[in-house]
């Protein structure tokens, strides 16, 4: 339902802290004057005035905006600064670390040594307990003191020295959600490429006589172009300079610089630096003139020195005479990529750098990023080392070939490795020139127009020059500076057809403001050691050449004011060189000129001029030499003979046609200077409105790049169109359509063809720093401030072409008369807004403060504008906006909607300097701005949201740009216009992007992330808090109607205040809560959607919609404005019903108490109220509570049976957590009031699940520490839940476009981190992935930071978390429904004392949980054992904590805990009982447990028990102390455990023992079995912890059956015999020890029948673990009758489904054990000396593993070359080992089985299961050898018995009997026989066969090279009987064996021939041969039988067997 925004106010606010959440402050929009950056000293603006603005123009800003995420983003880098001063929490897990690195250095060197009984000596160990110290005593624990000041006491400490920020401590929000993120744009500044800088150091050539000259530039071969103009150096000697002084007689000090700085846009590899040598003009050519350089040398001085003379002399007068003139001499070039890429530069990844970059993206694109060719990489003219190069060969100028295009040739020819050039002869020189890097800001810089560039200290030193560049391509930059610069290339001028004397020629080029010769300007720029104007520029002479070409370059600085009477005047001269009489120097020969301006236009490019004879006549200069004039003589009769080229470099002429017709047009509006001429056309106030018009449409026809150039001056000049439009002959002109065309065609096209320049919200770089820098209001009049009451304008103004009534829509009309209603009925009356209330406070002071302002203004404004004459009534720029925008047509409202950002920047940017120049800004806002404007502004967002929504799947890319813009519009309406009125607008906005649609859409999940990123634009407003009106109560001011909701308030379960049910519709989404706070009701609303179980739950909407609710409570939270706790409680008022969205979502969040992969959790989702127990935990909540590692098993808990058909949305873990971050914000700043208001009145499961959130946000907030912080990087958590999210969206395509379009304008902006390649898809802001790629190592310094961070957010969590839970407290002291919530709360707090805390955390969470066992004793004393126990078992976890503060706590807790016991029963059994329990469970399980810490807590409760004077009579005392003494000899047992931490077998063996040492109190004794279990699952031993399980049920059994004669339970231990025979050691004790009535006793969690079920179960699941599916069954078989008798079907077809997997299962392949037998030797190994044991391993171990471990192990112990390995099995002798020494004897054993076992153990797992005997071989001969031949090889098999059977509770066992049996030779051979003969048999018999296996058996067999094989078997023993009778025998066996063994192998052969191939048929063959004489041999061998063992008997008998 959507809802009119309540913009009513209580009309008294109250001062204070609260008083600004209430208004906006009168300072909101400030005006600031920005100077431009000058770059240069003297200002470049010429000195006759022109229209070029110098002030960069006046920003009106938001004073408070940079307290908005807009400006200001929250990034980690902001984040770190703030988290600088933080305290370090004390945490005992960062602490334990440190003690036990120390611990397990002593603990190596300690001796194995085990007592025989698990106890100590009684006595001693008091003693040491009694002479131990106790930690401090807490002042106030024995005091007994009221409940209600306990709790008050405790609220105060709690609230000391919090953090005030919560979200200061969490990661900063995802910066690539950040959608309202908006950069503010760079200065505009003129464009420069990379800059190199090249200092000329010498110039030296072999012989010195005459001053030499040069000139550098670059060239671009590729491009055929010249790239920088021209840079002239004079390297000469005084001496030779001072030949020239005559000439030059004052030199400039900027003609004097040798270095110079290149800037190079489009660096490639083709560049090259071209140096040009020049001389003195002399008589002879440049080959004649070189010729003495090129072969005299200055060192052979001897031989030349007349010579030299000679050529001096001549020289010298060649100066004299032609020192005005040069020639060419010699040139040479340096190819810039050797420089860059030989020298190496600094580092090569980087090429990319910043400065190649600005501008290069739009040439980037169209090459479609990809690199041009390998060496554009290489070219980096930013970061190479400086190289200095000596240049030794120069060519010699050719006088036929001095063009460029020669030139080009040369160079590609340069390129090549046999190049021409190298075979010339060169002019050897010297010249060292220096290239580097430019610096950033060089000093003692001259600019191309020569001003001092800053920082310039000295202007008397010799100066550097900047070099203009010509860039080789476009570059999209506006001007920004003034430049005018006009280059002419004299090229060449063929004079073959003239006649008289023209051979040496020179032109004369001047720059002419009229005919007059004295009227040529000194504007050309000198070149080197000369003055630095001149009047006039000579070009080279070439000696004798009619034709010749030039490779001048003239520089002028011309005037900003061109008339048609400017032009460049070229004059021909003759030079005669020679020095004869009466001849002039120079004789003019022709003369030609170029017109400069031709209507109104800049003449630029080539010519062709012919050229004239004589003087031109006069007024020459308006036309041009082409017109043939009457009674002129031309040369070569008027042909083109002169070829010219003109270039301008100018910010004044655009040299653009469009661009100069419109600018032209429009100049002669402003100066009505009718008629004007325009080429062909006459302007005159007819048709100059059609002409503008046409001029403006032709725009879209100029260059784009010359629109760029002039973009400031065009977007201006179109605006003034709008904003004042011109009265032609007395009639108002209106332009504002064909202007807003105009307009929005130049933005699209600017857009469209520089993509790569744009943010990530798609808005170009250049318009929008246009916007914020460049524009303002045209104003030329002083506007007077209307009076302060003033509704609207009232100025008339008349509309020529478009009049309101007719053009405009009658929507409009209608929406007008709507929007005045609706926003507040009575306008007059009250003040409306809080606008006008300020209006009031401060309306005396307004009209004072315009006038200044404006005044202020006008003089700054003055400067900008033209004299203007005429002036019509100003339209205003916004209003006119909004109409043409409203009523444009198709194709220019498309364009207007692609880039509608620029408009509505416009728009608010007017309106912004509107409100100031007409000092509005002090009126209310209402009455700020005219209806028919705001009109305007309705209908068009109206239209926009419309297009939004119809066209959203269609053009995602426009409709997520639209959708921001217009959000970022309405975010600045905020400011200007009244609330209520935006309001509506986003109310509008709503209508069409939600309800129209959402039945019909395609995708809703788009639309719904383009309403959220709407509303997180719309909320970053910086006034978000006020304007949702934070301090109103939530009752309506004056509602229409009585609520009804308000009448029916008695539904609640305890309602005690009137005002509930305000209560509760302050917590929901009600109605009367989305009306007054506006905003927020609308993201919170989106929230609850998003967050919907069974919405589509798209990940990225999750994350899109949490972000944005985080960012927003970041910005509170950073907020100096929001710091007093009062004004963050109202803040807080904002977002209460998050609480209740949360809480729903419960079951959608990510699970972390489980550390299981993602879970989510279904806690209390489904459980029904009236359960006692309520649910209020999950399952594997309750366990980890529990302490205990298996599951839950009171009767069936509450498992979730699983919702068919509905799949849960989960939130990924960094959703869940920020989600949760946000909840505990607002719980931490809510009024604990209201709260506990709200909390009264919730029902009984609702409390239950706010429990069960707060258990989240404990476990999920939890310190993980120091070490867990190294190995994570901060990032990898929240990543790897997200990637494969993201993954899934990349692939359904849902993302969005504009994250698509982020990352395309990032690519350009910033390297991607993986090279070039732009399709990482969701590459991170690349800071992230930066995080991400270098975190693997953080410092250490930012491990502590983050530890520091952590441990305080971990802390303020967990406090929020105990404030709220003592809010739940006070409420449920008022209810009678007060247990199974206080259960509830006392979960949550055990819970929070099992995580790691912080030592702050824990007193106070000790402190809370004393008040609650003061407040509600019977809770754990009467009801369920299981809190009693839990308790007991946190309290001694931290009364062995390391942190001395939180043992004292904890001793305390502890004490009183018995204390209340006692009081309520005159004994305390069960805490005594628990704690007993606790301490072993503790002492099995925990391995940083620390009996120094606990024996000192024991000492402070005995202490207390011995101070506590009430007691001191009773028998309490005494029983503590029994209590204490009994839990010491625990701890003393558990010392031997901690050095056995190590040694598996050990540990296992002691826990064993103390086990046994508890055989009558069976409590204890299953907590160890349970331990043990613990410990063989972590190791995998799977069947060991199954049977600790077993025994464990078989003890809870026994003692069950003692309780009650129940039919269908087991009877005691005996049933479960047939799972091992191991469990009768767990039948009861006699009775007369225990009898199970006694309090205390037995009264664990176990000791019931669900125990029992539970403890049978987890056998069995670990039974199917261990791949032992037989022992399930045995299992199961004495489950399933108490599930039959419990009629419980469910669960029996659970078990039979069970079963029958694992009957599946029996067949697969399984591998049990392998079985070593160790035997330890030596006095090291303590009471294990002389032992020997059977140990399992798991299957496949290797001797070798096994031998390696336990050498490893014992070296480790005892040091390394303590230990020795006895590598054989023989019999040990004590004494021949040495006894420092430690020996191990490892022997692999076998399962032996007697022939009567094996009839009943057939399978596999009979043969591997309840085993005792085992049994190896030894081989020896009698002489001590092990091996020797067959007749002495003897074999000793000894076998094993155990004491207990494998598997076992333990993995090692004792052996506790040895058998020893030999067997002669003999004996070992009919083994050997038989077993070969068992092979055989079973090769042949395999099914299916194997060939290969039957082929390798049979080979083995009879192939005849076997040695010692069967035939030499047979002839060793059965050649001869032997003498010994006993013997005879075995004989007679062996020689049975071999008639087997000889059938065997003919049944193989008869096999292997059905199954070979022809191939192996020959083998086969070979095979039978062999068998055939292996038969042979035998025959006689096997047919001799011993006549004594065949008696003849006395019956008559059939013939023997043969």
């Amino acid at each position: 339902p959507f809802l009119f925004p309540n913009t009513s106010h209580p009309p008294g606010a109250e001062p204070g802290p609260l008083r600004q959440l209430l208004e906006f402050p009168s300072d909101d929009l400030e005006l600031l004057l920005q100077e431009r950056e000058c770059a240069t000293i003297e200002p470049p603006v010429p000195e006759e005035d022109v229209q070029h603005k110098y002030l960069l123009g006046d920003k009106l800003s938001r004073k408070y905006q940079r307290y908005s995420t807009t400006q200001t983003p929250h990034n980690s880098e902001r984040q770190r600064e703030k988290q600088k001063g933080l305290v370090k929490q004390t945490f005992e897990l960062d602490e334990a670390t440190i003690d036990r690195q120390d611990e397990q250095d002593d603990s190596k060197r300690h001796s194995v040594s085990l007592d025989d009984t698990p106890r100590g000596s009684w006595a001693s160990s008091i003693f040491d307990l009694k002479n131990s110290t106790p930690d401090a005593l807490l002042p106030s624990v024995l005091e007994r003191t009221a409940a209600e000041d306990m709790d008050r006491r405790n609220a105060e400490n709690r609230q000391q020295g919090r953090h005030a920020d919560l979200l200061g401590l969490y990661p900063a929000p995802d910066e690539d959600e950040a959608v309202e993120r908006c950069a503010i744009p760079e200065v505009p500044k003129e464009h420069s490429g990379q800059r190199i800088m090249v200092k000329c150091l010498s110039l030296k050539f072999e012989i010195e006589i005459e001053p030499i000259f040069g000139t550098l530039a670059l060239y671009d071969v590729r491009e055929k172009k010249k790239i920088s103009e021209d840079f002239h150096f004079d390297l000469n000697s005084d001496q030779m300079k001072s030949l020239l002084r005559p000439h030059s007689p004052h030199v400039a000090i900027s003609t004097l610089a040798r270095s110079a700085i290149f800037s190079i846009t489009y660096p490639s590899p083709d560049i090259f630096l071209v140096i040009k040598l020049e001389k003195v003009l002399q008589q002879g050519d440049i080959g004649e003139c070189c010729e003495p350089y090129m072969v005299m040398k200055e060192s052979d001085s001897t031989k030349h020195k007349e010579k030299l003379e000679k050529l001096r002399a001549q020289a010298e007068q060649m100066c004299t005479r032609l020192g005005r003139f040069r020639m060419p001499f010699a040139w040479t070039a340096i190819h810039l990529l050797n420089i860059v890429s030989s020298v190496g530069g600094l580092d090569r990844s980087d090429s990319d750098s910043d400065t190649e970059r600005k501008g290069t993206w739009n040439e980037r694109k169209k090459k479609g990023f990809e690199r041009m060719s390998v060496g554009e990489d290489m070219c980096n003219f930013t970061n190479f080392r400086p190289a200095t190069l000596t240049v030794t060969n120069f060519f010699k100028q050719e006088g036929d070939r001095l063009s460029d295009e020669d030139l080009y040739k040369f160079l590609a020819d340069m390129r090549r490795p046999s190049s021409v050039l190298r075979r010339l002869r060169p002019v050897t020189a010297q010249l060292k020139i220096d290239i580097s890097p430019a610096p950033e800001a060089p000093h003692y810089c001259l600019s191309p127009e020569l001003l001092h560039v800053k920082p310039y200290p000295d202007p008397r030193v010799r100066p550097t020059k900047e070099v203009l560049e010509f860039p080789a391509r476009y570059v999209y930059t506006p001007h920004t500076t003034y430049r005018n610069l006009l280059y002419v290339y004299p090229q060449s001028v063929n004079f073959s057809s003239r006649q008289g004397s023209v051979r040496n020629i020179a032109v004369k080029v001047q720059f002419m403001a009229g005919e007059d010769p004295s009227q040529a300007m000194p504007v050309i720029f000198g070149k080197s050691s000369c003055a630095e104007f001149y009047k006039e520029a000579y070009t080279q002479v070439i000696y004798h050449n009619k034709s010749p070409e030039f490779y001048e370059e003239v520089k002028m600085k011309i005037p900003a004011n061109l008339t048609d009477n400017h032009h460049l005047l070229f004059t021909f001269y003759h030079i005669s060189c020679q020095t004869k009489q009466n001849t002039p120097l120079e004789t003019p020969v022709g003369y030609t000129w170029i017109p400069l301006m031709q209507h109104g236009r800049l003449r630029t490019g080539s010519f062709s001029l012919p050229v004239s004879v004589d003087k031109p006549p006069p007024s020459y200069s308006v036309l041009t030499p082409d017109v043939q004039l009457p009674g002129m003589k031309w040369v070569d009769n008027h042909k083109g003979v002169f070829n010219v080229e003109v270039k301008a470099a100018s910010s004044v002429h655009t040299q653009d046609p469009h661009l100069d017709k419109f600018f032209t047009l429009v100049y002669v509006l402003e100066e009505y200077s009718f008629p004007y001429r325009l080429k062909d056309v006459i302007i005159t106030e007819a048709n100059v409105e059609a002409e503008l018009k046409a001029s403006m449409a032709a725009l879209k026809g100029a260059l784009l790049d010359t629109c760029v150039r002039f973009l400031h001056q065009l977007m201006s000049k179109l605006i003034l169109l709008i904003v004042h439009p011109p009265v032609i002959a007395g009639q108002i002109v209106n332009l504002g359509r064909a202007a807003f065309e105009a307009m929005a065609l130049l933005v699209n096209q600017i857009h469209k063809n520089l993509e790569g320049n744009q943010d990530h919200h798609g808005r170009n770089n250049l318009l929008s720093s246009y916007i914020h820098y460049c524009f303002h209001l045209p104003t030329t009049e002083p506007v007077s401030p209307p009076a302060v009451g003033l509704a609207s304008y009232d100025l008339p103004i008349q509309y020529a072409t478009l009049s309101r009534a007719t053009a405009r829509p009658t929507s409009l009309l209608l929406s007008r008369s709507k929007s005045i209603s609706n926003s507040n009925p009575d306008l007059a009356s009250t003040p409306a807004t809080p606008d006008e209330e300020v209006q009031r406070i401060i309306g005396s002071k307004a009209s004072e403060r315009a006038c200044n302002r404006m005044s202020a203004f006008i003089e700054t404004a003055s400067i900008l504008c033209p004299p203007s004459r005429q002036i019509a009534k100003k339209v205003l720029l916004h209003e006119e906006l909004a109409l043409q925008w409203v009523v444009s047509s198709s194709t220019v409202r498309e364009a207007s909607l692609q880039q509608a950002w620029f408009f509505f920047q416009l728009m608010v940017k007017s309106m912004s300097h509107h409100l100031f120049l007409s000092s509005r800004l002090d009126m209310p806002r209402r009455q700020r701005f005219p209806d028919r404007f705001v009109d305007d502004i309705a209908a068009l967002v109206c239209a926009i949201s419309a297009d939004i929504a119809s066209r959203y799947h269609k053009d995602v890319e426009l409709v997520e740009r639209l959708n921001s813009s217009l959000a970022f519009f309405l975010n600045d309406l905020l400011s200007l216009l009244d609330r209520g009125f935006v309001f509506n607008l986003v109310r509008s906005y709503y209508k069409q992007v939600h309800i129209n649609k959402l039945h019909t859409a395609q995708n809703p999940n788009s639309l719904t992330a383009l309403r959220m990123d709407f509303i997180r634009i719309v909320c970053s407003h910086e006034h978000y808090v006020t304007l949702n009106l934070p301090c109103a109560t939530l009752s309506p001011p004056a509602s229409p109607s009585p609520s009804t909701s308000s009448t029916t308030s008695q539904s609640s379960a305890f309602s005690c205040h009137v005002q509930d049910q305000g209560v509760v519709s302050m917590f929901e989404l009600s109605v009367p809560f989305r009306q007054q706070h506006f905003l927020s009701g609308l993201l919170l609303a989106e929230l609850s959607l998003i967050l919907e179980p069974d919405g589509e739950g798209v990940f990225f909407l999750h994350k899109k919609a949490i972000s944005a609710l985080h960012s927003l409570l970041c910005s509170h939270d950073a907020d100096p404005r929001y710091t007093d706790p009062q004004v963050r409680s109202h803040i807080a008022q904002l977002y209460l019903p998050l609480i209740p969205i949360v809480m729903e979502t419960l079951g959608q969040l990510y699970d972390f108490t489980d550390p299981s992969p993602q879970r989510v959790r279904h806690a209390s989702v489904l459980v029904d109220d009236n359960d006692p127990d309520n649910g209020t935990i999950s399952q594997s909540v309750a366990m980890a509570i529990a302490g205990s590692p298996h599951p839950h098993s009171k009767a069936n808990h509450f498992t979730l049976p699983s919702v068919a058909g509905r799949q849960c949305s989960t939130l990924s873990a960094e959703c869940s957590r920020t989600l949760l971050v946000c909840f505990l914000w607002v719980l931490k700043n809510a009024d604990a009031g209201l709260l506990e208001r709200w909390i009264s009145d919730l029902s009984v499961p609702q409390i239950n699940r706010l429990l069960d959130l707060l258990h989240l946000c404990l476990s999920c907030f939890e310190y993980k520490g120091k070490k867990a912080l190294q190995r994570i990087n901060s990032l990898t958590f929240k990543k790897s839940q997200d990637m494969k999210a993201r993954l899934e969206e990349a692939i359904l395509g849902t993302i969005g476009a504009r994250q698509e379009m982020v990352r395309r304008c990032r690519g350009t902006t910033e390297r991607s981190p993986y090279g070039g390649q732009e399709n990482v898809r969701w590459r991170k802001n690349v800071t992230h992935w930066r995080q991400n790629a270098d975190r693997v190592d953080k410092t250490k310094a930012e491990v502590e930071q983050e530890s520091v961070v952590d441990g305080n957010l971990a802390t303020e969590a967990a406090l929020i978390a105990l404030d709220t839970l003592e809010v739940i407290v006070k409420t449920v002291v008022m209810s009678e429904l007060k247990e199974s919530v206080l259960v509830g709360v006392l979960r949550v707090l055990l819970h929070s004392m099992a995580g790691n805390q912080s030592a702050l955390f824990l007193q106070h969470c000790f402190s809370t949980q004393r008040a609650l066992v003061y407040k509600f004793p019977e809770m754990l004393f009467e009801e369920d054992t299981e809190l009693c126990a839990d308790l007991c078992l946190r309290l001694l976890r931290h009364c062995s904590s390391s942190v001395s503060s939180i043992r004292s706590h904890a001793s305390s807790s502890l004490y009183l805990l018995m204390r209340q016991n006692f009081e309520i029963g005159n004994n305390f059994a069960r805490v005594k009982m628990q704690v007993t329990m606790s301490l072993s469970s503790l002492v099995g399980t925990s391995m940083k447990f620390n009996e120094e810490h606990l024996r000192r807590s024991l000492k402070t409760i005995l202490t207390y028990a011995e101070d506590d004077l009430e007691l001191r009579d009773s028998p309490f005392p005494e029983q503590v102390q029994d209590l204490v003494f009994n839990l010491h000899m625990i701890l003393t047992d558990t010392v031997k455990m901690k050095e056995h931490q190590q040694d598996p077998e050990m540990l296992i063996d002691l826990m064993y023992r103390i086990a046994k040492g508890y055989q009558n109190s069976p409590d204890l004794r299953l907590t160890w079995l349970q331990n043990m279990a613990g410990k063989h699952s972590e190791r995998g031993n799977h069947a060991e912890a199954a049977h600790c399980l077993v025994h464990s049920a078989a003890l809870v059994a026994e003692y069950l059956s003692m309780l009650e004669d129940c039919r269908y339970l087991p009877i005691g231990c005996v049933s479960f015999q047939s799972i091992s025979s191991n469990v009768l050691e767990e039948s009861a004790v006699s009775d007369d020890i225990l009898s199970p009535e006694e309090e205390g006793i037995c009264s664990g969690k176990y000791f019931s029948e669900s125990g029992l079920v539970g403890l049978l179960e987890q056998a069995a699941a670990s039974f199917n673990m261990a791949a032992m599916y037989e022992a399930i069954n045995e299992v199961y078989k004495i489950l399933c009758p108490i599930h039959e008798a419990n009629r419980d079907f469910k669960k029996l077809a659970s078990v039979h489904g069970k079963l029958q997997d694992a009957f599946n299962k029996v067949y697969n392949q399984r591998m049990f054990g392998t079985y070593f037998r160790v035997g330890l030797y030596g006095c090291r190994f303590g009471d294990l000396d002389e032992q020997e044991f059977v140990y399992k391993e798991p299957s496949i171990t290797k001797l070798a593993e096994i031998s390696h471990r336990l050498e490893e192990f014992y070296s480790e112990r005892f040091g390394d070359d303590v230990v020795v390995i006895i590598k054989d099995s023989n019999p040990v002798d004590k004494n021949k080992l040495d006894p420092n020494k430690a020996y191990l004897q490892i022997t692999y054993v076998e399962p032996f089985f007697d022939t009567y076992e094996l009839k009943e153990r057939i399978t596999y797992f009979d043969k591997n299961y309840n085993l005792r005997t085992f049994m190896y071989c030894t081989p020896f001969t009698l002489d001590g050898r092990a091996h020797g031949d067959l007749h002495e090889q003897y074999k000793r098999k000894t076998i094993l018995t155990t004491s207990h059977a494998f598997p076992y509770i333990k993995t090692r066992i004792n052996v506790i009997h040895k058998e020893e049996i030999v067997l002669m030779p003999m004996e070992v051979a009919i083994e050997d026989m038989q077993k070969k003969t068992q092979e055989l048999a079973f090769a042949t018999h395999q099914d299916p066969a194997d060939p290969k296996m039957l082929q390798m058996v049979l080979q083995g067999c009879v192939g005849t090279t076997v040695n010692q094989g069967p035939l030499e078997v047979a002839q060793v023993f059965l050649s001869e009987i032997p003498e010994d009778p006993k013997l005879f025998r075995h004989h007679n066996k062996l020689r049975l064996c071999f008639k087997d063994f000889s059938k065997r192998c003919e049944d193989a052969l008869r096999k292997n021939k059905s199954l070979i191939g022809p191939d192996q048929k020959e083998y086969h063959r070979e095979l039978e041969r062999n068998y055939t004489k292996l038969r042979e041999a035998l025959f006689p061998l096997i047919n001799r039988k011993i006549p004594q063992l065949y008696r003849p008997l006395p019956l008559p008998t059939t013939p023997t067997q043969r």
